[in-house]
């Protein structure tokens, strides 16, 4: 068990997890319109889902009847959930979905996202006070994720079937109100039946502002645990500024992170927050790796001595002095050999930054990449067999391989996504990697972006998006596998008041 160093008696920021609220992220739920049969909405709160039973006429023409769970928000936004009907229903017309409108009167203007129960997808809008519901419908049919985003006057709805990216359409004129009514709903389509629907990973998230400033400008970090079979994530803790890059312990007890320079350990049974004592080194960045027999952590800290910068050191992982490894710097640590006998980092040598290999006893460099561009996010295989890492060589950054030696270096994914941090399942199975959108540059792994996670097997094939997240750099840098190869941990970001 780790030991406790520090606990930590206060922790800023939003520690009150929101399954502890009556409606989760949620202020009221209500009935809007003449609906015949009442409505409830139903929070699990070890589960974090809502169940949603409503009536109502329709969602359509001048007027509206539904179920509604809401909160007031202003500004941008990005509303996101898994919806699922239960039953086989009574309407094909049943609707449910996330709806945003300027108050609760059943003529409101609007703009929603809805599933129907014959699998159309689409998104529904109305543009002045009791005016016609208007539509457009996307290509796909039987979504089950929902996204639906705020940029000023713009909407982006976005619809994905599971596994696959998202498809969207967006409306560039709505002129509803800056401070709206946001929330999910169900609508029957029959005022005298109640249909449900459960909604699963429901967020709402207000991103950063569009002038923020990198490594400046903090907004606030989800630390999230997801099972991979089910897609089912669970908010285990937040806070109100920057909480990044996850790895699970080999006893699967605890979480550890990086916050403000330090880091610190999480109990995921207690939701107990310790800092786990790294000596000089308190300006660490967020890639920390444990050796794979789970008793060494290897960590990249920003040394004064070296005009600031990052190089590697090992700690005891019940924390102690660090130990210095690496004598040039920059050097950002990624992997360790499953015998614990070397490193790879990402090394910024010569003006070019490639993946390099170091022993820990004798702190020898040995160059294994040497292309124009960037490699990194380096990781040994289970077995040993294998580095895999990321690099932009061939114009995105895209997942490759190479033999420990440096040898048969082979690109595993080819797409239009730049793909960064290729993490291998402990029963050395799968790859799970995060995917910048292609308007990000190749090179650069930014902050506050809408990213996937995705799963391929480990020698390739086709990647499957597993997680739709705000999120980027410090979301999943570090493996963060769970020891049974079931669950990942991660970070998303939103602005928490």
């Amino acid at each position: 068990m780790l030991s406790r160093i520090f606990v930590l008696l206060l922790i800023t920021g939003a520690s009150m997890l929101y399954s502890q609220l009556p409606l989760g992220i949620f202020d009221l739920a209500k009935d809007v319109g003449n609906v015949s049969i009442p409505g409830k909405t139903e929070y699990d709160s070890q589960k974090q889902t809502f169940t949603l039973s409503g009536s109502g006429a329709n969602m359509w023409f001048a007027d509206d009847q539904f179920q509604f769970a809401y909160k007031q928000i202003k500004g941008d936004f990005i509303l996101q959930a898994d919806v699922e009907f239960i039953g086989e229903g009574t309407d094909p017309h049943r609707k449910a979905g996330w709806i945003v409108r300027n108050s609760l009167n059943p003529g409101a203007p609007h703009v929603n996202i809805a599933i129907h129960g014959d699998g159309l997808t689409s998104l529904q809008y109305r543009k002045k006070r009791a005016a016609e519901t208007l539509e457009k419908r996307f290509a796909l049919t039987n979504a089950r994720t929902l996204q639906l985003e705020r940029r000023g006057n713009v909407f982006i709805a976005s619809a994905a079937i599971p596994g696959e990216p998202f498809q969207q359409i967006e409306l560039a004129d709505s002129a509803l109100n800056e401070q709206i009514f946001a929330g999910i709903y169900v609508c029957s389509h029959n005022n005298d039946v109640t249909e449900k629907a459960v909604f699963r990973n429901v967020r709402i998230i207000i991103p950063a502002k569009k002038d923020f400033i990198p490594y400046q400008d903090y907004i606030g970090s989800h630390l999230e645990i997801m099972d991979i079979k089910s897609g089912h994530r669970t908010i285990m803790h937040s806070v109100r500024n920057s909480l990044q890059a996850p790895n699970w312990t080999a006893d699967g007890k605890y979480l550890i992170y990086n916050r403000d320079g330090l880091l610190y350990t999480f109990n995921i049974k207690t939701s107990d927050i310790e800092v786990l004592e790294t000596g000089f080194a308190n300006r660490n960045n967020n890639d920390h790796v444990l050796s794979f027999d789970g008793k060494h952590m290897g960590i990249s800290n920003h040394s004064k001595i070296r005009d600031d910068k990052s190089l590697i050191y090992i700690v005891p992982l019940e924390g102690g002095d660090p130990a210095q490894v690496t004598a040039f710097g920059p050097s950002y640590l990624h992997g360790w050999s499953p015998d614990g006998k070397d490193m790879v980092f990402t090394g910024g040598r010569n003006g070019q930054y490639d993946i390099y290999k170091i022993d820990t006893a004798g702190k020898m460099e040995t160059q294994l990449t040497n292309t124009p561009g960037l490699d990194d996010g380096a990781e040994y295989t289970p077995d040993g067999k294998h580095i895999y890492f990321n690099s932009n060589r061939s114009g995105t950054m895209q997942i490759w391989r190479m033999k420990p030696d440096g040898s048969e270096q082979e690109q595993i994914t080819f797409d239009e996504y730049n793909n960064w941090f290729p993490h291998i399942s402990p029963d050395g199975k799968w790859i799970v990697f995060l995917s910048y959108m292609k308007d990000v540059p190749s090179g650069d792994h930014p902050f506050y972006k809408n990213v996937y996670l995705r799963l391929m097997p480990v020698d390739g094939g086709q990647p499957k998006v597993i997680a739709y997240v705000y999120g980027g750099q410090g979301t999943i840098n570090v493996p963060s596998w769970s020891p049974d190869s079931k669950k990942i941990a991660f970070v998303s970001n939103s602005k928490i008041d």
